[in-house]
């Protein structure tokens, strides 16, 4: 026994010198590579002898290799980065699945549940299959829904925006359509018209057409508010038809706070951007000259200034090659063809339109979003007509800010109706403080040419803009203390444009007067 234990402890004690020589090797084999000591020592010595191009040379021999040396280990430590990110996301893959498992493992264990009690139930009670299996759908949905849940979360080919590389994969196989380019603009507001008539049974008054197409020269927001069943949602709705481009409805939520409930936000777990159907409307777009609509029902049940706010800044820029919204801090190799650094550019073919109620139910909207956007009231349901069959139309974006400019050009607003509005904008500043302001006046001579265009007369567009833009801010004044210049107002009204031709605004005026 005494002879084994000698050569046992030889043979290990040999083998074990053998790995420590390694670890001594390596240690000494690095400390000796980088022994600057040594090597600043040596160099001082031979530097004595050296002439110009030693000391130049040897210079560039330190610098080469302290750079090869700083770039092998900013290699080894980016691999090791790597390698840890690489791990972490397979730890994650690696727990979802287990997940998962977990998860057919509950379905299958519940499955021979069920089927066991359903031959206890048939036995016993005399159920049929059918009973049995509603009493067990509820319980079977969640789990299916749990494991769809878990499913999702699993990275798709590592791009985190889905629905937007799709439409990249679309486009690029397709052709520009055939657009209409032969129709003037009250030609489009009549067969718009007739359109809603013969295939949705909707009925409206042709002001109410030129209204919409002329305010969407002025500003890309439209406001449609009024009481329920006025066809406030189906308008914009039937643009899309007539178009051929079906309109994208959101519906708005009480619970919407920021932007994030209209584009979406990163999900820093799945590392994928949940992507909105408002989102995915927006990026399409810029790979299209069609007339894109985007709906946004029942807009004030959440307060417009905070889930909006962003896009009435953009949409406010003179320059929109700024109109610019980031989604993302960073860029990925996979994001989609059209994110400019993590940006998503606001193409200009887009038209937004929401619809309002005021009731006890939502809130009051500002007056940051009515002077930027375009309201039009609808107060009164459409009476029917007889129309003509009639299509649809493909009209390019393009084509339609074509007539927009044209008409801006053919029909500006006249110097006299601009003498009388700005004899009736310092009346107004002098009793009631309040200004037309330089954006009213901008989308004022935006508007008025493209509603002569649509069909409608120069005077009646001023009065509508005069009403929506400029006397309706009268509400939040104290109005029981300016019943006489309300009165005097009126008067001025007639004088300057003609009596009764301000039809909108004295009407609206005199309901001021009867509030108090």
């Amino acid at each position: 026994m005494y002879g084994f234990l000698t050569w046992f402890k030889s043979f290990f004690g040999h083998m074990l010198d053998g790995f420590l020589m390694i670890f001594k090797g390596l240690v000494f084999g690095i400390g000796q590579i980088f022994d600057f000591t040594y090597y600043f020592r040596i160099w001082a010595e031979e530097s004595v002898n050296f002439g110009v191009l030693d000391w130049i040379l040897s210079v560039l021999a330190f610098i080469l290799t302290f750079a090869v040396w700083a770039g092998v280990i900013f290699l080894i430590v980016l691999g090791i980065r790597k390698f840890i990110r690489f791990r972490k996301s397979l730890v994650g893959n690696e727990d979802l699945l287990e997940e998962i498992s977990d998860l057919h493992r509950d379905v299958l264990r519940l499955t021979e549940e069920k089927e066991r009690i359903m031959q206890l139930k048939v036995t016993q009670a005399g159920l049929s299959y059918e009973q049995l299996k509603r009493m067990f759908e509820d319980e079977f949905k969640q789990v299916e829904e749990a494991m769809d849940g878990v499913e999702s979360a699993l990275p798709e080919e590592g791009r985190r925006f889905v629905r937007l590389s799709a439409v990249d994969d679309k486009y690029a196989y397709v052709e520009a359509p055939d657009y209409v380019s032969h129709m003037t603009l009250q030609e489009i507001c009549d067969d718009l018209r007739n359109f809603a008539c013969v295939n949705n049974g909707l009925y409206y008054d042709i002001r109410t057409i030129r209204l919409m197409m002329a305010g969407l020269a002025s500003t890309k927001l439209i406001i449609l508010q009024g009481i329920s069943g006025t066809g406030k949602t189906s308008l914009p709705y039937v643009m899309g038809k007539y178009f051929q481009n079906d309109a994208t409805i959101a519906s708005v939520q009480p619970s919407w706070r920021d932007r994030n409930e209209l584009f979406g936000y990163f999900n820093e777990f799945t590392k994928k951007f949940n992507e909105t159907e408002v989102l995915r409307r927006i990026y399409e777009s810029g790979y299209n000259d069609d007339v894109n609509v985007i709906i946004l029902d029942e807009m004030n049940i959440a307060r417009v200034e905070y889930y909006f706010a962003e896009m009435l800044s953009v949409l406010e820029m003179p320059n929109p090659k700024e109109w610019r919204i980031e989604l993302v801090p960073s860029t990925w190799e996979t994001d989609p063809v059209h994110l400019d650094g993590g940006c998503l550019q606001i193409p200009q073919n887009v038209w937004y339109i929401g619809t309002i109620n005021n009731d006890d139910s939502t809130f009051s909207v500002s007056d940051k979003v009515y002077d930027r956007a375009f309201v039009i009231n609808l107060d009164t349901k459409g009476v029917p007509f007889d129309a003509p069959q009639t299509d649809g139309k493909r009209i390019a974006y393009s084509y339609v800010e074509g007539l927009y400019e044209e008409a801006q050009q053919n029909h500006p607003v006249s110097a006299q109706v601009l003498e009388n509005i700005g004899k009736l904008d310092l009346y107004v500043i002098e009793k009631f403080r309040i200004a037309f302001g330089n954006r009213i006046m901008k989308q004022l001579k935006q508007f008025v040419p493209v509603y002569v265009a649509c069909g409608g007369s120069e005077i009646d567009a001023v009065d509508y803009m005069l009403a929506t833009k400029v006397f309706r801010k009268f509400e939040s004044l104290n109005l029981s203390l300016i019943r006489d210049e309300i009165r005097g107002l009126i008067a001025m009204l007639d004088s300057l444009f003609g009596k009764g031709n301000m039809k909108e605004s004295i009407a609206f005026l005199q309901r001021l007067q009867k509030t108090y």
